[in-house]
């Protein structure tokens, strides 16, 4: 064997380790370091000096040591690369991220490629972690992410409100619709609009009744559940689907509302403007053939309401003959 050209090659692949522009970390099966390059030494501020010989987990104790002895483990029994991607752990090594392309990212995002070494008795006995600093990518993908979601609310969201804008609202009541007669299961529909408010645009003018349209929409988020969707159908009317309610149940719903409206002011300017809202509520019902049929039947409730001199809430009752013409029969 010709060992000085042996020591050369050596020397050479350990150059090559020392320089490369990844962490690269050999450990025993013990979790004894081996092998602790130079990238390593930069973002951990430990030296090879300080760290070889040594248990990793011992040396750096905010490791995810738990998960990271599984992973080991797995990769030595199945004698095959393995890999950590950093969009299912963020990082191993908490390092601080310098780089000035991921800026308002603290932490370096990596990547991780556990590769089982082989001895030359065939048996495997160390293991080489390769860390890759991925930040750049993460914090484009993270970008993207948050644009796309921000897009998709744009898009789903009235501008004024900020409640679910007409078109998304009635895609939400068709599902619920579609629930209700699959499980056969109870949900209520309730819509109410600002009385008279062509007036107040009149009187006021229309940054007023934006600002009434605000108010309106900031008490109506105050008074539904979570769970409760809530949209603005179209100028001054506005949707709430109850899921898992009764009409009888949406009349306490309704109440609160409608009292906390009446109850408030709207101060534009110098002026104070009180409003009220008219509303109707329709519980779904199985003869109903689509979800039109039950806002149509909620709007026939709120109108009502309006007749009756407004300022109320209506509760619709179907009759046979209602029912039988929904139906389409005759």
């Amino acid at each position: 064997m010709n060992y000085p050209e042996s020591l050369s090659d050596f020397h050479l692949t350990a150059q090559l380790i020392d320089n490369i522009d990844a962490g690269v970390v050999m450990l025993d099966r013990e979790y004894r370091v081996m092998t602790w390059n130079t990238f390593m030494k930069a973002y951990s501020g430990i030296s090879a000096d300080q760290i070889m010989g040594e248990n990793i987990f011992e040396v750096i104790p905010d490791l995810p040591q738990e998960w990271l002895k599984n992973k080991i483990q797995s990769t030595f029994k199945l004698g095959t690369r393995s890999f950590s991607c950093w969009e299912d752990r963020p990082y191993i090594f908490h390092f601080i991220n310098f780089s000035p392309v991921t800026g308002g990212m603290a932490a370096m995002y990596q990547n991780m490629t556990l590769t089982p070494l082989k001895a030359l008795d065939g048996e495997y006995r160390h293991i080489c972690l390769t860390i890759t600093d991925v930040s750049d990518i993460a914090r484009s993908k993270t970008h993207l992410r948050e644009s796309n979601a921000q897009l998709t609310h744009l898009s789903i969201t009235d501008k004024l409100t900020q409640l679910h804008n007409r078109g998304h609202w009635e895609s939400c009541l068709s599902n619920e619709f579609d629930h209700c007669r699959h499980s056969q299961s109870v949900a209520s529909l309730v819509m109410f609009d600002i009385d008279h408010f062509k007036k107040v645009n009149d009187t006021f003018g229309h940054v007023a009744g934006d600002a009434v349209i605000k108010s309106i929409s900031s008490l109506l988020k105050k008074a539904k559940r979570q769970s409760d969707i809530a949209g603005r159908y179209g100028g001054e009317e506005f949707g709430v689907i109850l899921p898992g309610t009764t009409a009888e149940l949406a009349q306490y719903f309704t109440h609160r509302l409608r009292n906390r409206i009446q109850e408030s002011l709207v101060k534009v300017d110098v002026r104070d403007i009180r409003v009220t809202i008219s509303l109707g509520i329709c519980e779904w019902a199985s003869w109903m053939n689509s979800y039109e049929q039950w806002l149509e039947c909620a709007d026939s409730a709120l109108y009502q309401s309006k007749r009756q001199g407004r300022n109320r809430c209506t509760l619709y009752q179907s009759t046979t003959e209602q029912c039988a013409a929904m139906r389409g029969i005759s």
